[in-house]
């Protein structure tokens, strides 16, 4: 009996709070270098003397562009190698890169463009891997709250990113810059330590024929052993159907009639998020100012961390609120005040030519307040849990490439679009989009609140052998 006791305790040693927190822990990579940029951009443009716009959005969007390969290769890896072993590898991408982003040679904007897609790859990946690990760990009836601590860390990054720059905004310019990119090595650093005591996901290892390592970290995170044998048997059940149909798998099988409309409910929701245009205010919100109010953009740099605060309140305001709304009503309710705070600013500059330039900044916190704690989290939350096992690498991998290329966009267009229209114009085109969003979601994503990942892969197939009934009437 001391015996058993003893073993149960050793099995225990990994405590679940830690699987969750380092689990999430790849959003600050994420996060930190999203917002790194926006207060090392006008230090960058003195000391390079950069005016030119199309290569101020370079030096910005590089990160996603090469983030943009990064999640689909990471996607198709960890299917291959695991969700652990691929984070930990982004880890030490993320830390070299952020090194040599610091090291730049003066005028080096070649240098810093290609440094900063290899960066990419790194925050690509994690953007790719965290929602899949997290959603795989997660109890369904808590899949939404520890899904969104991806969210909460995504956040946590900026707010960090921001402060050290507001911090370090005193510095000579040729070198605050320098410094801001460089310490991006460090959580990046933390990561890697603490994703080394992380166990793999159950699910991955059920599917790689590892079924004693799935019951030991099922033990972990679930409650009482009733649970993890319940879980257990789904999980092995789904594997076991899924297992010949991964054999042939191919870019093709994702649009199938089984997959497709879980495919493009979770895709389609990973773009959406980026192309409303959240990213055009997380790396220019001091251009913006600038713009609006005639200051140097270097001394606007406590609307960064105003945004950020108000990024974080709003990741722990879901938290709380995650398991008791349905994800579609939050996303409709984000994405329509959202899309107001758009394109109420080019309304009122249409009635009311002398108001204050200062009214799109307001607008644009109100923008960040209600994207914090929806569209933000739940499009991850999504993307983790949405779709099937057999493609879930895959179709997250490309779900997480769509999301960087609209923010690759949007960060590269932004300034040439602010230098030849006005801001509110600039805006207003992303309040469109945003109810493009509210209208998709309405009409192409189910809801999967409460569901275990099985029972919304049912959900999908039951869509998926519908349509095909539709189809054969019509061709009947």
């Amino acid at each position: 009996m001391a015996k058993e006791k003893k073993v149960v305790e050793k099995e225990k040693k990994i405590p679940s709070w830690f699987i969750y927190f380092f689990g999430s822990f790849g959003g600050i990579l994420f996060g930190y270098d999203i917002g790194v940029m926006t207060g090392a951009l006008p230090f960058l443009k003195i000391d390079w003397a950069l005016t030119n716009a199309t290569l101020t959005g370079w030096i910005t969007s590089a990160v996603m562009f090469g983030a943009i390969f990064g999640a689909s290769i990471a996607g198709q890896l960890s299917d291959r190698w695991g969700r652990r072993k691929m984070i930990l590898l982004s880890a030490v991408i993320f830390m070299i890169f952020s090194i040599l982003s610091g090291l730049a040679p003066n005028n080096g904007t070649l240098y810093l463009i290609v440094v900063r897609v290899f960066l990419g790859l790194a925050v690509g990946a994690a953007s790719a891997l965290v929602p899949s690990y997290m959603s795989e760990m997660s109890p369904a009836r808590l899949r939404g709250s520890l899904s969104g601590l991806n969210q909460t860390m995504i956040v946590s990054g900026m707010l960090l990113s921001y402060i050290m720059d507001f911090l370090l905004k005193d510095l000579p310019e040729a070198w605050a810059w320098r410094v801001m990119l460089t310490l991006a090595a460090v959580p990046a650093i933390i990561l890697f330590f603490g994703v080394m005591k992380l166990p793999e996901s159950p699910r991955f290892l059920v599917k790689t024929g590892h079924e004693d390592q799935a019951v030991q970290v099922l033990g972990y995170i679930r409650d009482s052993e009733q649970e993890v044998q319940d879980e257990l048997t789904q999980i092995k059940t789904t594997a076991q159907q899924e297992t010949a149909a991964a054999q042939a798998v191919t870019w093709g099988t994702l649009f199938n009639s089984k997959y497709r409309y879980l495919v493009i409910a979770g895709v389609g929701v990973a773009a959406f998020q980026q192309f409303q245009g959240a990213n055009a205010i997380f790396y220019y919100i001091p251009l913006i100012v600038e713009q609006a109010t005639g200051n140097a953009a270097s001394s606007a740099l406590l609307w960064p961390v105003i945004q950020g605060v108000i990024l974080v309140a709003g990741s722990l305001v879901f938290l709380v609120i995650a398991e008791k709304f349905k994800r579609r009503t939050l996303i409709t309710l984000g994405g329509s005040v959202m899309a107001l705070s758009f394109l109420l600013p080019a309304v009122i500059n249409k009635l009311v030519p002398d108001a204050s330039p200062m009214m799109i900044v307001v607008f644009l916190s109100l923008y960040v307040a209600f994207y914090s704690f929806t569209w933000a989290p739940l499009t991850w939350v999504i993307v983790g849990e949405i779709f099937p096992l057999a493609i879930r690498g895959r179709a997250s991998g490309l779900a997480s490439s769509l999301n960087w290329i609209g923010s690759w966009l949007v960060g590269l267009l932004f300034p040439v679009m602010t230098a030849h229209m006005p801001q509110a114009a600039v805006f207003a085109v992303f309040g469109v989009i945003c109810v493009l969003g509210v209208i998709f979601t309405r009409f192409c994503v189910p809801e999967t609140k409460g569901k275990s990942l099985e029972e919304i892969e049912e959900q999908g197939t039951h869509h998926g052998r519908a349509a095909e009934l539709k189809d054969a009437d019509v061709t009947d």
